[in-house]
């Protein structure tokens, strides 16, 4: 094990969730909503409270919505708004990218949204795990100056992606970070750094149980989808393990 620090960023999915990660001394956190479908942009009011009440490293999420990440003219234009509202609130990143139709880099259109959210950094998301070739993907994204990708090395998880994080990291050398994310949690997250990486994301989410929740799980509701937080002692345990 070296000394050198880790860098835990929290994928946080509500105000709760940020203020969570906050106290539990996390670095930085990636501020999305709807982790069922993946994670997507957060609604300005949400946006507004985090930066106005909590003092981390936030990096906003820039999706417009789920599934792939081929998007319309109409789309493309939200997520280049949604941007200029994130650096005119005060954030220090945006994650975010687009594919084309032969899940490849869109460059084009990345180096838009790359462009607009400068001076902030830059994270291309995990639309990166869907590409054909990932070493040439990985090469696009330093070349048009992408500060980091977060990966689970094109697997489930980051823990059987292990070897390909491994791979990517060497082949990036210092000039991007891998953000290792995927599945990690207190018991693997030591694994990715004596593998070598310098960065891990995980979301450390608890589901709140209620009486409310069971009872509307029970009836099948459309309204039944588990509430889940990112959890303070969960966040600790991964710092204490890295």
């Amino acid at each position: 094990m070296t000394s050198t620090i880790m860098v835990l960023e929290i994928c946080a999915n509500s105000y709760q969730s940020a203020k969570n990660a906050k106290e539990a001394g996390a670095h930085r956190i990636e501020l999305c909503q709807e982790l069922s479908v993946g994670g997507i942009t957060p609604s300005f009011c949400l946006l507004k409270q985090v930066t106005e009440n909590l003092s981390i490293p936030v990096f906003v999420l820039i999706r417009p919505r789920g599934g792939n990440f081929i998007y319309s003219d109409d789309e493309f234009k939200i997520m280049k708004q949604d941007i200029q509202v994130c650096k005119d609130l005060g954030f220090q990143g945006i994650v975010s990218g687009v594919l084309s139709n032969d899940q490849a880099i869109d460059i084009k259109r990345t180096q838009e949204l790359i462009a607009l959210s400068r001076p902030l950094e830059f994270t291309f998301h995990r639309a990166f795990d869907e590409v054909k070739n990932h070493k040439e993907a990985l090469q696009q994204l330093i070349d048009i100056g992408v500060e980091r990708v977060l990966t689970s090395g094109k697997e489930k998880s980051a823990e059987e992606g292990l070897e390909v994080l491994k791979e990517l990291n060497e082949i990036a050398n210092g000039r991007i970070t891998i953000l290792a994310g995927g599945g990690i949690n207190a018991k693997n997250a030591i694994k990715f750094k004596n593998a070598g990486l310098k960065e891990i994301h995980a979301s450390a989410s608890l589901r709140l149980h209620s009486v409310q929740a069971s009872q509307l799980e029970e009836n099948n509701s459309l309204f039944s989808m588990p509430l889940t937080y990112s959890d303070s002692k969960k966040i600790k345990a991964i710092l204490d393990a890295i």
